[in-house]
């Protein structure tokens, strides 16, 4: 279709008026017919310069994930880039299909050098997309994996078929003047055809990936459960001390860092080989910009100005996108133990028997359908076995490849640890000192101890100990940043009383209740609302109770959710949660201000007498409410309420006749005692509770939860070497996570 800018229609209409009586029959109608459809063309791309925005605005959200992991690696200093933020998905494929529309446009002329340029360069904008989420294929479960695979493969596949039918149509090169429209115009097709081959190698790169990551997670599997074994009689969970700890979180740290799937995927071969095409892809895509500055004031597609918006974004993105790709292709080398073992560790002609396991695998294993013939059944079999060793030998031609390409940047490498030697063999040899090598010889002792905890896909494969010293390091820096990040508020309280005894007094068997199971939280919560609500005492005790209960619930709850995790705690665990918020942000108890609950109550004993009452009648409300039939609401107010009725008639019992005489400080420093013991009786447990969170069972959250128990770890270090001093009650170890045991422990001391 013919189009016309508007100046040239008006400049036709003239024409024609004027000279319309020397035309022949015919042509008038023609030319009018011609510019209607001209003036449609132009009315119907309009919103293509808007569509443009939205291609830019999409990529840009590709890109800022990207940036994102690139940030997130260099602050841990995990050069290998794992993918955090940019992974594949529903909602990164949803932004990668928006993001290629210029390259899957099919009708649009694209004449101009910018035109031609934004196209192929969204091209190499894919190819760097895809060698940065490569290594999110390995926090894939298979089925996920599978679906996700499949995606990126129609996509890519689409995006390949569309930009061949316009490089037969015309539309990628449009061979118009070289001098008003630049080199490019004639011969983008060939840059088109090179981003297509890389495309296709990626998504190869891609498939087999995903299938040595299936393998690779079941043999790390197999060895972190005997890594674990081994750690586990290490450690003695009867009174772990801070010591023992911290090498049990070691050990879990470096089983983890070795053991993540992201990390073992960047010592694969097809990491380095999308490492390479990435870069390769970049190159090209930089000299095109070269060619095409030059020309950017030219535009002359329906995307206007918008083609140059499209081709700055993704160029920018194309550049921040090959960092990460380039340093894990240096990584995977870098891992390797020396120079004369990079080579060994390629060995680019062998195929290890863990890349084609899983097809042969599948080969052995029978036919999920069932057919009534045994000949379809045998010729269904041989089909299945025909087709899986074509694509074993596909697979290793495609390892064989990625190793060859993986070739490239050893030569870098080799020379950069060439340069790191003789300048460690300088430094050591005129500079050296007796402290040092000191230091040096304890750090390879160190080393070698944690090497048994180091999990390889092969068992003649060695770490670099540089890298494990790194990784080493890494989670001694985490616990120490942790140690400035202590709870003072609650290990002064803590401080201030000893022993365990107020786990005992605070729920007396006379008046207990057995409708709800206790946990940990709702007691010290119970117990902080009588306190908080005592109006003469003063603002400075008041918040420093508030500030140390904050600050204890953060780890009673993870003792809570490791410990007491069964569905009976669960009720009285969300309870005790929600009538916290209430209490710490708003200075409530079920709707009912705190501070003065009611008029005239200002005694200690019309205080808690008050709680007492008001929390039997809403007992008796819920539970004829209960009759009709209970929400989540009713059942919050009746834990909530039956806890605070047993607490405050066990108050009331505990001092008889003599509440009266108890003033309002003294009954505060009484509240703020059993608490305290309450704190210490639960944190007890924090020993086990690090043991247990450096252990998981989901091999892609393992990393995660020993960076938990390392936190953990240091915020709490000085309360579990305080707690430690104190003595136990006569309880079993399976006993100590449960209050009701400590409670039941304590009650013949109280009649």
């Amino acid at each position: 279709m013919v189009s016309f800018s508007s100046d040239t229609l008006d400049q036709l209409r003239n024409d024609l008026k004027s000279n319309c009586s020397r035309l022949p029959d015919g042509f008038l109608d023609f030319m009018k017919n011609l510019m209607y459809q001209s003036e449609l063309q132009n009315k119907f791309s309009k919103p293509m310069v808007w569509i443009g925005i939205y291609i830019a605005i999409a990529s840009l959200f590709c890109i800022l994930p990207m940036l994102a992991d690139l940030l997130h690696g260099l602050k841990h200093k995990k050069l290998w880039f794992p993918c955090k933020y940019f992974t594949l998905n529903a909602a990164s494929l949803t932004a990668i299909a928006v993001a290629m529309k210029l390259p899957l446009d099919l009708n649009n002329s694209m004449p101009c050098t910018v035109d031609q340029a934004a196209k192929v360069g969204s091209m190499a904008f894919m190819c760097t997309m895809m060698a940065n989420l490569l290594p999110s294929l390995a926090t894939m479960e298979s089925k996920e994996l599978l679906i996700n695979i499949i995606a990126l493969a129609v996509q890519v596949i689409t995006l390949v078929v569309n930009v061949c039918i316009q490089m037969k149509t015309g539309v990628v090169s449009n061979n118009h003047d070289a001098e008003y429209y630049g080199i490019l115009s004639s011969n983008s097709w060939i840059i088109a055809f090179i981003y297509v081959s890389m495309l296709l190698m990626l998504l190869m790169i891609h498939t087999c990936s995903a299938l040595l990551i299936l393998k690779s997670k079941q043999i790390l599997e197999s060895k972190y459960k005997a890594c674990h074994e081994r750690a586990l009689k290490d450690l003695e969970f009867q009174q772990p001390t801070v010591e023992m700890l911290k090498q049990h979180v070691s050990n879990h740290w470096i089983m983890a860092g070795t053991g993540n799937p992201q990390f073992v995927t960047v010592c694969f071969a097809t990491t380095s080989a999308s490492g390479v095409i990435c870069v390769s892809s970049t190159v090209l895509h930089v000299i095109i910009m070269l060619f095409t500055r030059p020309y950017m004031k030219y535009h002359g597609s329906d995307y206007k100005w918008s083609a140059l918006a499209i081709l700055i974004t993704q160029f920018t993105g194309s550049l921040l996108g090959t960092v990460a790709p380039l340093s894990r292709c240096f990584a995977s080398l870098s891992f390797k133990v020396s120079i004369k073992r990079i080579w060994s560790h390629i060995r680019v002609f062998k195929v290890e028997s863990y890349c084609t396991q899983e097809l042969s695998d599948w080969k052995q294993s029978s036919i999920p359908f069932k057919f009534s013939s045994r000949g379809c059944m045998i010729v269904i079999q041989d089909l299945k076995v025909l087709i899986l060793n074509l694509c074993v030998g596909f697979r290793k031609m495609v390892v064989v490849a990625c190793k060859m390409t993986a070739l490239i940047p050893i030569f870098f490498v080799i020379g950069i640890l060439c340069c790191f030697h003789c300048w460690k063999w300088l430094k050591v040899r005129f500079d050296a000192s007796y402290k040092v090598s000191v230091k040096t010889r304890a750090q390879t002792q160190h080393n070698r101890d944690l090497s048994q905890y180091v999990l390889q896909l092969q068992d003649d494969m060695e770490l670099a100990e540089r890298t494990l010293t790194s990784i080493s390091k890494s989670v001694t820096c985490l616990i120490q940043s942790a140690e400035k990040q202590q709870p003072n508020n609650l290990r002064k309280l803590l401080e201030e009383s000893s022993g365990f005894e107020g786990v005992g007094k605070y729920d007396l068997h006379q008046v207990r209740e057995e409708k709800y199971v206790d946990c940990w939280s709702l007691p010290i919560v119970t117990l902080t609302t009588i306190a908080v609500a005592l109006p003469n005492i003063q603002k400075n005790m008041f918040d420093r109770l508030i500030r140390s209960v904050r600050e204890g619930l953060t780890y009673v709850i993870h003792v809570e959710d490791t410990l007491n995790a069964s569905e009976e705690y669960v009720t009285s665990q969300k309870a005790a949660r929600a009538l916290w918020l209430e209490v710490d942000v708003y200075h409530k108890w079920l709707g009912n201000k705190l501070r003065n609950p009611a008029h005239q109550v200002n005694t200690t004993k019309e205080i808690v007498q008050w709680f007492s009452d008001t929390a039997k009648n809403m007992i008796t409300g819920v539970e004829s409410k209960n009759k009709k039939g209970s929400d989540d609401s009713s059942v919050y107010i009746s834990v909530s309420a039956n806890s605070m009725y047993r607490i405050t008639q066990t108050i009331l019992v505990s001092h008889h006749t003599n509440i009266d005489q108890v003033s309002q400080e003294e009954l505060f420093v009484q509240l703020s005692s059993m608490i305290s013991h309450i704190l210490a009786a639960c944190l007890t447990n924090l020993p086990r509770v690090i043991a247990m969170k450096c252990h998981t069972s989901v091999i892609e959250k393992r990393e995660e939860s020993v960076h938990v128990a390392a936190q953990l770890l240091g915020e709490t270090m000085q309360i579990i070497n305080r707690l430690q001093n104190r003595e136990l009650p006569n309880l079993n170890p399976d006993e100590l996570p449960f209050i009701d045991k400590w409670r039941g422990c304590f009650l013949h001391n109280f009649p």
